[in-house]
This record gives structure tokens, C-alpha cells and sequence, in this order.
């Protein structure tokens, strides 16, 4: 399944191994699911993830960007028609319709107002884990 992760799950799931944002991070590790991701998604996680108020271990961070970098989709995307209350979170959203993803995990759901949206669907970490343990039990 291909996705896009907005910063704030990857941060959560590295700082709470527990829960539906570590389960999400674990996935992404496993290769069981895969980010769709741009330079300027990749220069977020990097930028943030290095905040000493997160005390992650650098090597641990740059393992991890390598392997999205590896095993995740670069994708060119194209600028929205119209921007996002926080122009930041753009990227994330073209890249999630550049890559006709399943949907764009965000812990900021009003960060995407619908009639933005361009019909991408958006879901929280828990809604998240309900639709993939859903799509994984019913029959293709």
C-alpha cells in the first residue's frame, strides 16, 4: 500500500513506539506499507527529526531517511490550484495526488479542509489502522 505521512505521525511514532503512529512507523520499516515523498518532504523529516528536543540519535535518523529514501517512491509533483491554510503541509498533499496514494495520514486533519482536498482522502493514524486492517481482510 503507498501512502503519504505528514511529519507529525512520524515524529509521534518515534517517540511513542505504542500506539497507532509507532504501528504506522513500523509498517513504513517493514516495507509493509511505502511513503510516497519529494525532496522538500524529505528535507521536513530530516529538519525535524534532528530537533535536539526530540534527543534522536542522528545514526538511528539518517538509517531511517535512507531507507525511506530506498524503499519509498519519489515522486515530481505539481503545485496545488489552490493553497493549504498552512502552506507547509502543500507538499505533502501534492505528492499524495501526484502518486495516486491510498490516502495521506495526518495528525492535523484541519490542516486539509475537504473542498482542498482534490478528493484525496485524508486520515488520522487510528483511522488509518482501522482502513489497512479492513482492506487486509476483505478478499481482492
Amino acid at each position: 500500500m503507498n501512502i503519504v505521512l505528514d511529519t507529525n505521525v512520524l515524529v509521534a511514532g518515534l517517540l511513542s513506539p505504542f500506539g497507532p503512529c509507532g504501528e504506522i512507523v513500523r509498517m513504513v520499516s517493514s516495507g509493509e506499507i511505502t511513503l510516497s515523498f519529494d525532496a522538500r518532504i524529505m528535507t521536513e523529516y530530516e529538519e525535524v527529526l534532528v530537533r535536539p528536543k526530540f534527543k534522536f540519535e542522528k545514526d538511528k535518523i539518517s538509517a531511517l531517511l535512507d531507507h525511506i529514501e530506498h524503499r519509498g517512491l519519489i515522486v515530481a509533483a505539481s503545485p496545488l490550484s489552490q493553497s493549504l491554510p498552512d502552506t507547509d503541509d502543500d507538499p505533502f498533499l501534492e505528492v499524495a495526488i501526484a502518486a495516486h496514494v491510498e490516502c495521506l495520514i495526518t495528525g492535523n486533519h484541519a490542516h486539509f479542509p475537504p473542498e482542498l482536498r482534490h478528493g484525496m482522502t485524508i486520515l488520522s493514524p487510528s483511522e488509518f489502522m482501522s482502513f489497512y486492517k479492513k482492506k487486509r481482510t476483505t478478499p481482492a
